[in-house]
């Protein structure tokens, strides 16, 4: 039996949520979108796939697997067009199967309209159950498609205005990448939950992609994120920026600093590989710990790890080193070696942490079993006391807006204490970073936050049934 080690290694892990590139105006725009989503592969493992344009006719090709195992030199080849849209995923509402890979492309009398998607849709039952009443057939599960059906209903008044009429009816985390024969638009909700940014190559080309490092690896320069609430409108007139919707208070996801965005971008205005690091100093302010060094679980708290050491001027090690070389899938391993996903992955120095005092430093803690099985391995290597800092605040409730957080009965910070975690991970001392000390290392003030997995203050309430699907730990 073969199986993901997604599925296994990384299923007490906060799952990343999609990637979208789309590049306008370059004759290998494809391929250019193919290295932008290898510099996201990061944000979803699920499956990749690039529509492409010359302004005649559109070209898709997607798959299931990571962009190097999806796409080959053969098939960018027949991707041809000056204009591009790629995505990754992991999915946070459909199945994972290739019927649900985006982009999704539909075409409706004789326009082809392509849509990749970042983020989940909170009235995404109602909209369905609406659309189908009215006729619609779905061919997918996914929220995302009900995007292009919204769309179908008003292009006739123009894709302006179709946009404006589409997103009015839509609530919830999107930054959108829509793509028609000729044109590419792309739309940030007016909260602004997921990023999105503007850049320009050397030819004058547009990029538009989930993240900064996506600019760096094509050589990009970035001009500026893509505000929330904003449509960009690009084609062969150039590029046009249009308001439809009334500002709305930001909602800037901050698990993007804490986790998900790579630490070279640029996120929300702020570098997260600073942000990062700030968490740590902050914390070595906030938990004053006596030990012989710190340490990260690579590759999650390599950074706070190196801001808490710089701060509180105890060493940092590596205590535990990480195999790179392990693939996607691997020979189930017999029930006998316990705690294998985990080993596979990382594993302990042996001389390097007999007999010490150890702290720790972890990005968050989700349901905490693979927490256990790593303090556990520390113990067997005879670590005298084991201390855990978290870079963030406890994470009590669940993401309705992109972040593939469990409900809240698998949240282990949810129904139990702090000191009751601690215990559970058999470990001497737990410590989270405050909130307010969160908010400090990103260089914004709170007000431009979604806090709700920490605080459960929602900046839009799902609607009822979403809700409970998701307290119930379905998928839409």
């Amino acid at each position: 039996m073969r199986y993901n080690i997604s599925d296994t290694m990384l299923s007490t892990r906060p799952k990343h949520e999609c990637g979208i590139c789309g590049i306008y105006g370059h004759e290998d725009a494809a391929k250019l979108t193919y290295f932008g989503l290898y510099a996201l592969q990061h944000r979803g493992q699920e499956s990749a796939g690039i529509i492409a344009g010359d302004g005649n006719k559109v070209t898709l090709h997607k798959d299931m697997g990571l962009v190097p195992e999806v796409f080959t030199e053969a098939n960018l080849k027949q991707l041809s067009g000056h204009l591009a849209v790629g995505h990754v995923r992991y999915s946070t509402t459909g199945e994972s199967n290739i019927i649900n890979t985006q982009p999704f492309l539909v075409t409706h009398k004789g326009m082809p309209l392509a849509v990749a998607h970042n983020g989940n849709l909170v009235n995404s039952l109602d909209l369905r159950r609406h659309l189908e009443e009215k006729g619609s057939i779905f061919q997918t599960t996914m929220d995302s498609e009900i995007v292009v059906h919204l769309m179908a209903r008003t292009l006739d008044m123009g894709l302006a205005k179709a946009i404006k009429e589409t997103f009015a009816c839509i609530k919830g985390a999107y930054s959108i990448l829509l793509m028609t024969k000729d044109t590419m638009i792309a739309v940030r909700d007016p909260n602004g939950f997921r990023p999105l940014c503007l850049g320009r190559l050397e030819n004058g080309a547009y990029v538009v992609a989930s993240e900064t490092c996506a600019l760096d690896l094509i050589e990009a320069e970035y001009q500026r994120d893509v505000e929330p609430g904003e449509v960009l409108i690009i084609n062969q007139n150039g590029l046009k920026s249009i308001f439809p919707w009334s500002p709305r208070q930001k909602s800037f996801c901050i698990f993007e600093q804490v986790y998900f965005a790579r630490p070279d971008s640029d996120v929300f205005g702020f570098n997260v590989y600073e942000a990062r690091k700030r968490m740590g100093e902050i914390l070595a302010r906030e938990a004053k710990i006596d030990a012989d060094f710190v340490m990260p679980f690579p590759d999650s708290g390599n950074y706070a790890a190196l801001g808490y050491s710089h701060a509180s001027g105890i060493p940092l090690e590596m205590g535990m080193i990480r195999n790179h070389y392990v693939g996607r899938t691997f020979i189930q391993p017999s029930q006998s070696m316990r705690d294998f996903s985990v080993r596979v992955k990382l594993n302990p120095v042996r001389s390097l942490l007999k007999d010490k005092r150890v702290i720790i430093v972890e990005d968050s803690i989700i349901r905490g079993t693979t927490g256990r099985s790593r303090v556990r391995s520390l113990r067997k290597m005879g670590a005298r006391e084991i201390h855990m800092l978290v870079s963030c605040p406890p994470t009590c409730h669940p993401c309705y807006y992109g972040i593939d957080f469990p409900s809240n009965k698998e949240l282990i910070a949810a129904k139990n204490s702090i000191p009751e975690i601690a215990a559970h991970l058999d470990l001497d001392s737990l410590n989270y970073l405050s909130l307010e000390g969160l908010v400090e290392a990103t260089g914004l003030g709170r007000e431009n936050f979604c806090l709700a997995c920490f605080n459960g203050k929602y900046p839009i309430e799902p609607d009822p049934d979403f809700q409970k699907d998701a307290l119930a730990g379905c998928g839409c």
